[in-house]
């Protein structure tokens, strides 16, 4: 007897053009196939939006607390449609991941980077967001499911740029409280242990020095279109005008959300501030590139080649 062709038959082995066949990567970065991640009919819905911040006012800063920046928040000014009384401070990171927590004088605290993803984290923040504002003080709030039909963030907020604070460590959980023992007191200590010191430049949005120890780097989270991005980054490279300080180096990007952050090496002992005039020409540069329309030169074309080829997707 013949044994059985290990060949799937066409229509198991075809996808229609655009989708994403079982086996192939989730294209939300997670590093899983699709029929474990968005594609499973019992885990993840099959929404995923790549883009899920777009729209909002603070959508780049959004992004880097979400997943560069360790100690940051930001107050969070609702649209009018929102009826609270209840004033919202979005944060980096909360207490043990808590996806929200409602302080004991009301205040509701959103944090960005928590473990659950339904498909859309606009949509996922939302619903946090909302059960966040009927909560009672000591709450604290998160999704176990699928937040299913509902509000975006970008229906709640108000179009009003961030006004980001970045913080040494995470001692603001505590700020306010005279018992610094427990688990709170642990998860802090854990917490500020990990916690690389981070500075957002001033004469720029969205970009945020950091010490790993060993380097130093500049990550600047852009709003541009991906493939005009890349041109003009090759066109500044070529010209010698992607430098942001001495024996700095643009060493590639990662995609998060649905947008670049280009990376910069840094000598150690480079510090913040003398990254400030450098980046504001930079963004000029930056303009004046992504306003250029006319072909790119083969040197231009390697380099815009060698730019696409070092990056990462995260989210």
């Amino acid at each position: 007897m013949g044994k059985r062709s290990r060949v799937k038959t066409r229509s198991e082995a075809t996808t229609t053009a655009g989708e994403v066949g079982p086996r192939q990567p989730c294209p939300c970065g997670s590093g899983r196939r699709y029929k474990a991640c968005h594609g499973s009919p019992s885990g993840a819905p099959q929404t995923f939006v790549s883009r899920p911040f777009e729209g909002l006012a603070g959508e780049c800063d959004l992004i880097a607390l979400r997943e560069i920046v360790p100690a940051a928040t930001a107050p969070l000014p609702l649209a009018d449609s929102v009826k609270t009384d209840r004033d919202v401070l979005l944060c980096s990171l909360l207490p043990v991941a808590a996806p929200a927590l409602v302080r004991q004088d009301g205040t509701v605290w959103l944090a960005l980077q928590v473990q659950h993803s339904f498909g859309d984290p606009s949509r996922d923040l939302a619903a946090v967001l909302e059960r966040a504002l009927e909560a009672a003080p000591g709450e604290v709030v998160g999704l176990t499911d699928p937040p299913g039909e509902g509000p975006r963030l970008q229906d709640l907020v108000a179009d009003k740029p961030l006004e980001v604070t970045v913080h040494d460590g995470f001692d603001f959980w505590i700020s306010d409280l005279d018992d610094e023992s427990g688990a709170m007191a642990a998860s802090l200590e854990r917490a500020n242990s990990a916690a690389m010191p981070t500075v957002r430049l001033t004469s720029v949005e969205a970009a945020y020095w950091t010490d790993v120890g060993t380097k130093e780097h500049l990550r600047w989270v852009m709003p541009y279109d991906e493939e005009q991005l890349l041109s003009a980054l090759a066109r500044l490279h070529v010209a010698g005008k992607d430098v942001v300080a001495e024996g700095s180096r643009l060493v590639g990007m990662f995609r998060a959300h649905g947008l670049l952050v280009p990376v910069w090496d840094l000598p150690v002992g480079t510090g913040a501030d003398v990254l400030e005039k450098p980046a504001a020409q930079f963004a000029k540069d930056l303009d004046a590139a992504l306003a250029d329309g006319s072909p790119l030169t083969a040197e231009e074309r390697a380099a815009r080649s060698g730019l696409a080829n070092r990056q990462l997707t995260i989210r």
